[in-house]
């Protein structure tokens, strides 16, 4: 590709993680190995009695590629209003982080990339820790 206003080559850009890790189908993937294992997790499970499980992975998966780059929208409500009225408490939160961080190197993602995602949850801590 040229740049028009200068005849040089246009920069190439480089894939998004979400592409890089093989796109909607692959994070599709990591949010069904993810709930495997937090729904698995005696500490966890009570957060999701009479959740609508099918809808969360729906909103798990929209928010975790719009986190990698994805250009489709996540809708959902905001992690404060989506976790505000569960209690969640700091441990809690690290064993989410923990399981999600084994379903990405269950899924086949480099251990660079798994640190640099959980890095980004980082941030959320304050909105989805409320006990």
């Amino acid at each position: 590709m040229t740049d028009h206003t200068s005849g040089t080559p246009a920069p190439a850009t480089s894939p998004t993680l979400f592409e890089q890790l093989g796109g909607e189908e692959a994070v599709g993937a990591v949010v069904d190995i993810f709930y495997d294992k937090v729904l698995g997790d005696p500490d966890l499970r009570p957060y999701f009695t009479a959740v609508d499980l099918d809808g969360l992975k729906q909103h798990q998966r929209r928010f975790v590629g719009q986190a990698l780059g994805a250009t489709r929208p996540y809708s959902g409500r905001s992690m404060r209003r989506a976790h505000e009225h569960l209690a969640v408490t700091d441990d809690a939160f690290g064993k989410v982080v923990s399981h999600l961080a084994g379903a990405l190197t269950e899924a086949g993602v480099d251990e660079a990339t798994v640190g640099t995602i959980a890095q980004a949850l980082l941030p959320l801590k304050a909105d989805i820790v409320t006990a």
